[in-house]
């Protein structure tokens, strides 16, 4: 993905103002223009924001971040998100979508930094966050009381080394947890520690911490980091994988899992060029079809369930955001395109904005 290098606002100056204002009674997304995805995004004089888009891809709210912004959670009910810093960043922002304010900042906990995503819970009163224990190596998922002022109200033990992608399930007790394997520490930037020995996992976590089930990628794909997660209605899980070693022929980025069985992996139909690094992954609306971006090789590839034919590819400079349509994939660029992939047909573009779209397109579902 692109460098985004800006000048990051002044904390304090981000801060001021920032009181929470009381939201209007029973207030929803309907209040904020009816926001169908949210993006983080650079503007061309380097500001930092998230975005809010309705289904023809005009922006309906924007609001000032102070650094580079990596995923969103949306509040099931109320108009607020939470906005999660790139690794290894160690702001939460919720903002209110209405006004703009900033409702609460998620203090990352003593030796915590987040990985930059998070789940609310069904009913909106918990949000789940992925975070790094880097003085202990080890993965954690912090626990917050969203209907108590966001206060931090405990922590878990992730199942692994790297959570990054959180879900929830269907069955509301159930999250399941993408443990990419990689050790890193604030002190060494982005180095990889431990590649050595890293191995990667999906973890199934109850709401109170109990490890249900875990599956680790294979011997030979244990350089496999899951990262990136969507869930089906009925829960089959699809992931996405960023390769830690040289590519080779027939490697696989992306597959599925159901509880109760091994991982399901597809392959992708490109013979020239092999990528090793999968940005996004999301279901379309119907579960039937599975879309993959691919920010480093220019391109997303999208396959069929159940169909024997390997993905097909399509060529898009920078794509990383995907996001489920009424019918195919959105898929949103750091060059400012958003385009529509419908099935069977070519990648269309729909929007070209000066905005740098960054990593994750959310959906509001």
């Amino acid at each position: 993905m692109r460098s985004m290098a800006t000048e990051m606002p002044d904390r304090r100056t981000f801060l001021s103002g920032a009181i929470a204002a009381a939201l209007p009674a029973n207030s929803g997304w309907a209040d904020v223009g009816s926001p169908q995805y949210l993006s983080a995004a650079r503007t061309q004089n380097g500001l930092l924001h998230l975005v809010g888009l309705d289904d023809d891809i005009q922006k309906v709210f924007s609001v000032a971040l102070p650094s580079r912004g990596h995923a969103a959670a949306c509040h099931p009910d109320l108009p607020e998100a939470v906005v999660f810093a790139r690794r290894p960043g160690r702001y939460a922002i919720v903002l209110d979508c209405l006004t703009g304010t900033v409702l609460a900042q998620l203090p990352a906990n003593t030796e915590r930094h987040f990985y930059g995503h998070g789940v609310f819970s069904q009913d909106g009163s918990r949000l789940y966050t992925t975070e790094n224990a880097y003085e202990l190596g080890e993965g954690r998922i912090g626990v917050w009381a969203a209907d108590d002022g966001y206060r931090r109200v405990g922590e878990m033990w992730s199942g692994g080394i790297g959570p990054h992608d959180i879900k929830l399930l269907s069955a509301s007790g159930i999250l399941v947890v993408a443990n990419g394997g990689i050790d890193t520490h604030p002190e060494s930037g982005r180095t990889k520690l431990n590649l050595p020995t890293m191995q990667s996992n999906l973890t199934y976590l109850s709401v109170h911490g109990e490890i249900l089930e875990q599956v680790e990628t294979e011997p030979e794909l244990r350089l496999n980091s899951i990262r990136h997660l969507d869930v089906r209605s009925d829960d089959l899980v699809a992931f996405a994988c960023q390769w830690q070693a040289d590519p080779f022929f027939d490697l696989m980025l992306q597959g599925t899992h159901r509880r109760g069985e091994t991982l399901s992996w597809l392959a992708l139909g490109r013979a020239d060029r092999t990528p090793t690094y999968a940005g996004s992954i999301a279901f379309s609306r119907n579960g039937m079809r599975i879309g993959v971006t691919y920010p480093r090789s220019g391109g997303l590839a999208d396959w069929r369930l159940g169909d024997p034919c390997p993905g097909g590819w399509h060529d898009l400079k920078d794509a990383c955001g995907i996001a489920m349509r009424r019918s195919g994939f959105l898929v949103s660029s750091g060059t400012g395109t958003v385009a529509l992939l419908l099935e069977n047909q070519w990648l269309r573009e729909l929007h070209a904005s000066t905005l740098s779209w960054d990593n994750h397109l959310i959906t509001i579902r």
